[in-house]
């Protein structure tokens, strides 16, 4: 096996630390060679691992000559907590508070699991620490993706084992969704909501799916290369948000400063470039491929932005002025 496949799928440092414990507590005397084969490491590396259970976790480790391997030389009851720094403990408060975007939906067990598994070894202080942290923050997602747990999870093995996808997936607006063959290259949640992007195989073109329009997800025998190009980040870079096409504008829009203040404190695009206005404001500069996403971004600003360029951007938002005017006029 390559050096980088042994690498990518080999246990990490916690996993191989409490396998090693287990062999040491059922009196195995595992060797180096023995445990660097089952997790798919150097023996070096099992070595370091042995060095911080001995030296950093207290345990009473010793090589044993006569049986080959290494045996505790007292007892232990139970693999002791990892040490844990304050600003891990609120990592894992984050991760914590996360999950909660999707209470209710399929994901929530398994996150929550996952989450119970990451803090099993936790000792007392720094449980409480994480308890005494619990109502210091919170996560409050608008609107989160409603996406289907098993197509979530045949996606994500089809883009791990680099697998070619079957599946339906209905257009927005379409009647009826159509088989799609695909190939995965990347899962992204951009605004709550979850995408993959595929080279879609009878377009011969590279394709964003919204995994809550797809269903029936098939992975097939054959499998693909990832193109060497391929980055999610090249893959964005015109876009706002997700959608994508092949124009090229400069949007350029400035706001008051009651808006001023707002946008200069997020960072919305690769290559927004900010400049403060004589009026307390600021000038936001945009490079993107599409008009479509930033479009519906400005409406939400109402009054406080005023686009000066390009000028089929200010002509798109005259008319849904007008119509909403028309909509909204009293009668």
């Amino acid at each position: 096996m390559p050096k980088v496949a042994s690498h990518l799928h080999s246990r990490p440092p916690f996993e191989r630390m409490i396998r090693l414990h287990e062999h040491l507590k059922a009196g195995k005397f595992p060797s180096c060679n023995q445990l660097s084969r089952e997790a798919e490491v150097s023996p070096r590396t099992i070595k370091r691992d042995v060095d911080f259970m001995r030296h950093r976790l207290n345990l009473p480790i010793e090589y044993s000559t006569k049986h080959g391997g290494y045996r505790y030389t007292g007892p232990v009851d139970k693999f002791p907590s990892l040490p844990i720094t304050e600003a891990e403990i609120f990592a894992l408060l984050v991760a914590h508070k996360a999950i909660a975007q999707y209470q209710g939906s399929p994901f929530e067990q398994p996150l929550q699991t996952a989450f119970r598994k990451l803090t099993a070894q936790l000792d007392q202080q720094h449980t409480l620490s994480l308890g005494h942290l619990e109502q210091t923050l919170s996560f409050h997602p608008f609107a989160p993706d409603e996406t289907d747990l098993d197509c979530f999870q045949n996606i994500s093995l089809a883009l791990q084992d680099r697998r070619v996808v079957r599946f339906f997936y209905k257009n927005l607006g379409a009647e009826k969704a159509l088989p799609r063959l695909a190939h995965p290259y990347h899962l992204a949640c951009v605004d709550n909501r979850w995408y993959l992007i595929a080279h879609d195989v009878s377009k011969n073109a590279l394709r964003n799916f919204a995994l809550s329009r797809i269903h029936s997800v098939t992975l097939t025998a054959e499998s693909f290369n990832l193109p060497a190009t391929f980055t999610i980040e090249t893959h964005l870079k015109g876009s706002f948000g997700i959608f994508q096409s092949t124009g090229d504008f400069e949007v350029v829009v400035d706001f008051d400063v009651w808006a001023g203040q707002l946008v200069r404190e997020r960072k919305w695009h690769p290559s927004q470039e900010l400049t403060p206005l004589s009026d307390g404001g600021f000038r936001l500069s945009l490079r993107l491929n599409s008009l479509a996403e930033v479009e519906r971004w400005l409406l939400s600003w109402g009054t406080h932005a005023t686009v000066r360029q390009p000028v089929q951007l200010r002509h798109s938002l005259q008319k849904i002025s007008q119509e909403l005017s028309q909509r909204y006029s009293t009668r």
